[in-house]
This record gives structure tokens, C-alpha cells and sequence, in this order.
């Protein structure tokens, strides 16, 4: 069993902010892969999935983003997986640009609460995360706002790329693992400079 958690913040406020691009990507992996996400369990919205052969459950934490630990937990325990081999995280990083996708085996939280809450709860940082780039190219003035900031209709193309990259991403790690994955897709995106 694995565990897929996107991150985000529950209402219909946030649907389509920078800060969802986690529960975006949860979205379109239900879509290609026939899941419904409408089980709360967990303080989650869940679903169940077939990916690569492999059963998985796909997680929207209903705890607003700074408290996504007490869902992640409360998720590894109830489906027993080991963080380290079975669980993947999805989530917008303002350190990236937009439109790139990272994916990392481990690591620290970058100052994102939401990875934050998820370290601490678990009390480790090995398990496996697809980094969703938002940063813009100009410089931002307060970025609690800029994260809360709905896209803008002129990056929708890029979104819906960014959502097929890191679906095709969660497939790999499945199909060959993290390192594979990181292989394929930590390059530069189109158009994207670092």
C-alpha cells in the first residue's frame, strides 16, 4: 500500500490558489486513474487508486495546510505504511519557478509549513516529495499572500502540464523508484531558468 498526500487548504476559496497545487495534482491522478477522493478518513478527503500496479491511497488533508501533520500521521497509521518506502508527498514550493517540477527521496522543509507540520508529526524527513514550482520571476512583496493568490488564466497551460509531469512522475517512483524519477524529471522545465 502506498500513501499519496497532496497538499492544500480545504473550501472553495483556495480551490485554485498557488498554495493547492498539491490537492491539483491529487485531483488529476483521481482523474487518470478512475478515483473518487470522497472518503473522510483521517481529517482527509481519500481515495483508493490502482497506479502502476499497486494499490494506493491518494489524500487531501482537511486540516489546512500548517496542520497537514496531524492528517499525515493519523493516515500512516491507519494504513500502516512505512514513510521511508510508501509515502509521497505533492506540494506547491515557492523555491522553484513556476512550472517546474522537482522530486526528492528526503529532505528539510524549505520554510513550507505544511512539509513542516509533516516532519515534525512524523518525526523524520525520509519520505519521498514532488516539489510543485510557484515562484514567479519577479520578486514578490509578502509571500503568505502571493501563495493565497488564485492563477492567473495565463499560467492555466502550464498548470495542466505541471499536473500531467508530476502524475507521470508518481508513476515512475512507483514503476522504478525516487531515484529514477529524479533522473527524468528534475531538469529544467521549458521555458525556465533557474
Amino acid at each position: 500500500m502506498k500513501l499519496i498526500v497532496g497538499l492544500g487548504n480545504p473550501g472553495i476559496e483556495y480551490q485554485f490558489t498557488l498554495h493547492n497545487f498539491g490537492f491539483l495534482a491529487i485531483d488529476r491522478l483521481a482523474e487518470q486513474y478512475g478515483a473518487h477522493i470522497a472518503n473522510r478518513r483521517c481529517r482527509a478527503l481519500t481515495g483508493k487508486a490502482v497506479i502502476a500496479g499497486q494499490d494506493v491511497r491518494l489524500a487531501k488533508p482537511e486540516t489546512f495546510m500548517n496542520l497537514s501533520g496531524l492528517s499525515v500521521r493519523e493516515l500512516v497509521s491507519e494504513y500502516e505504511v512505512d514513510p521511508a518506502q510508501d509515502l509521497i508527498v505533492l506540494y506547491d514550493d515557492l523555491d522553484l519557478p513556476f512550472g517546474m517540477v522537482r522530486v526528492r527521496p528526503k529532505g528539510g522543509a524549505g520554510g513550507h509549513h505544511g512539509m513542516e507540520s509533516i516532519i515534525g508529526v512524523l518525526n523524520t524527513q525520509d519520505f519521498t516529495r514532488i516539489r510543485l514550482g510557484i515562484s514567479p520571476e519577479r520578486p514578490i512583496g509578502d509571500g503568505a499572500k502571493y501563495v493565497l493568490s488564485q492563477f492567473k488564466k495565463s499560467q492555466y497551460p502550464v498548470v495542466d502540464e505541471v499536473l500531467d509531469t508530476a502524475a507521470e512522475a508518481v508513476k515512475v517512483i512507483l514503476t522504478d523508484g525516487p531515484a529514477a524519477a529524479m533522473n527524468k524529471f528534475n531538469r529544467k522545465a521549458p521555458g525556465v531558468t533557474e
